[in-house]
């Protein structure tokens, strides 16, 4: 029987009402001739679910708890059932969606059924129409499964024909089999018994120890990155405990801006997201009254790409391998510049201990491949403590040509990012045609503000590219790099 693994076993089990693990994103399509409709989203999904066998398939757990939950078959799976239609009221603006889509994220998936839903949303002001895709994150688990929202698109406008292919679901196994395959786990593996128990815990204790094995293997010069994970980071207003509801705000960013910052200075495309990022953190927690010193800090989990040496695979450089690396955004630092230099500092380090795949190799992934990175992403986030980070920022590279569904073409694609107790924001971007398009996702109580950092990112793009066109032969600065 195909079984959910400890992790997966760990999100199954640690999931309520106030920490739904959904997953996804919001997409905006421009209608073709003809329009857009229900039944052609419909048509479209039923054709490539084929492509995604774990959207067709539910959790069965396993009587008294013997042993993890397992996969079967829903005899009973309707495409239409978790296909919707929804529309906004006029004038149907972007905050309108924004608000939609916080709702509608906000709400646990049906645990008797595939742990997916996809929305048809109408009515927008400018004539388009969104997307919005849910899965629960065991859905997309690392080993090869990749999100609904990944097959759906083509890279040409043309609307190729496909027959859907005939499934037959496989008989869902009855108690006594459940019963029988989770007794003979127990006696051929004992510590099944005890992944039951433990694959919830996840703590810094536990964390702490992974990592100094981590440092025994890789040497003393990540010694100072490895102390940074450890420390307890910066107590702020992101870490309270949340409730069920949300907040979802969105905005977009010029490439070419990023990119021109990163043409007169240090770091990568990566390390100039992080620091406007740390820019607008910055202005939101003084908005809020916060006195910073120079050396205060915010603890970012980051999810990042790492290429996997496995030979078995045919290109080792694009994988579904996916590490966390805790860095410490320098919000108490003033000038933009030096906040560059300290984030590139720490970046680097990263980089030099870990085989990172390059922004031009996740984006020439076969398909939109950011839907499936954020969820691995935000999988990995949720296996560390909430008391270890105080905001996870998932940013993904995606294809800079058009993307199409049905026939309709792709504008915007911006994530949403599922948040953990105690942790009140989660930050996702993703990078298509041209802008960098963020999606903010926020405990509705705790950020009623969020808009702030939304403007935020403005103010501090502008800040920085200022000051970068003053700058030339910049350096890293060792003396000040690893303030905080």
């Amino acid at each position: 029987m195909d079984r959910l693994d400890a992790v997966d076993a760990a999100l199954w089990f640690g999931e309520d009402a106030a920490t739904p693990r959904n997953v996804g994103g919001v997409a905006i399509f421009r209608p073709p001739e003809g329009g857009f409709d229900h039944e052609r989203l419909v048509r479209l999904i039923r054709s490539r679910i084929a492509h995604v066998p774990r959207y067709r398939q539910r959790i069965r757990e396993v009587p008294w708890g013997l042993s993890r939950p397992v996969w079967v078959d829903d005899a009973n799976f309707d495409v239409a059932y978790h296909v919707r239609r929804s529309a906004l009221p006029n004038p149907g603006t972007r905050e309108q969606l924004d608000e939609l889509v916080a709702r509608l994220m906000a709400r646990p998936l049906d645990r008797s059924r595939p742990l997916w839903e996809m929305y048809l949303i109408e009515g927008m002001s400018d004539g388009c129409f969104a997307v919005v895709t849910k899965s629960h994150q065991v859905l997309v688990d690392g080993t090869g499964a990749i999100d609904i929202a990944q097959v759906m698109l083509d890279a040409s406008s043309e609307v190729p024909e496909v027959t859907p292919v005939a499934w037959n679901p496989r008989p869902e196994p009855s108690d006594p089999e459940l019963i029988g395959s989770a007794l003979s786990s127990v006696l051929t593996r004992p510590t099944v018994a005890w992944d039951v128990v433990t694959s919830g815990v996840r703590d810094v204790g536990a964390a702490a120890e992974s990592v100094a094995t981590w440092v025994k293997d890789t040497g003393e010069e990540v010694v100072r990155t490895v102390a940074s994970m450890i420390r307890t980071p910066m107590n702020s207003p992101l870490n309270t405990r949340i409730g069920a509801q949300r907040r979802f705000a969105t905005t977009e960013m010029s490439l070419d801006e990023l990119r021109e910052v990163h043409g007169t200075s240090v770091g990568t495309v990566n390390d100039v997201v992080l620091t406007v990022v740390t820019g607008a953190l910055r202005d939101w927690l003084m908005n809020r009254g916060r006195v910073l010193d120079s050396s205060a800090t915010l603890r970012a989990l980051v999810p990042v790409s790492i290429q996997d040496e496995n030979p078995n695979r045919r290109d080792p450089a694009v994988t579904s391998q996916v590490g966390a690396f805790l860095i410490d955004l320098p919000v108490g630092e003033a000038d933009p510049i030096v906040r560059l230099h300290q984030i590139a500092f720490h970046m680097r380090d990263l980089r030099n201990t870990e085989r990172f795949v390059g922004a031009e190799a996740l984006a020439g992934m076969a398909g939109f491949g950011p839907p499936t990175l954020h969820a691995l992403g935000s999988r990995v986030g949720s296996t560390l403590s909430q008391r270890a980070y105080n905001v996870a920022i998932t940013n993904v590279p995606g294809p800079q040509r058009p993307l199409y569904a049905a026939g309709s073409e792709m504008i915007a694609a911006y994530p949403f990012s599922p948040l953990v107790q105690g942790q009140a924001l989660g930050i996702g971007l993703t990078s298509y045609r041209g802008s960098v398009f963020v999606g903010l996702t926020a405990d509705r109580d705790a950020l009623a503000d969020v808009n702030v950092i939304i403007d935020g990112l403005a103010q501090s793009l502008t800040e920085l590219k200022e000051a970068a066109s003053k700058e030339t032969g910049l350096r890293i600065i060792p003396g000040r790099a690893d303030a905080g």
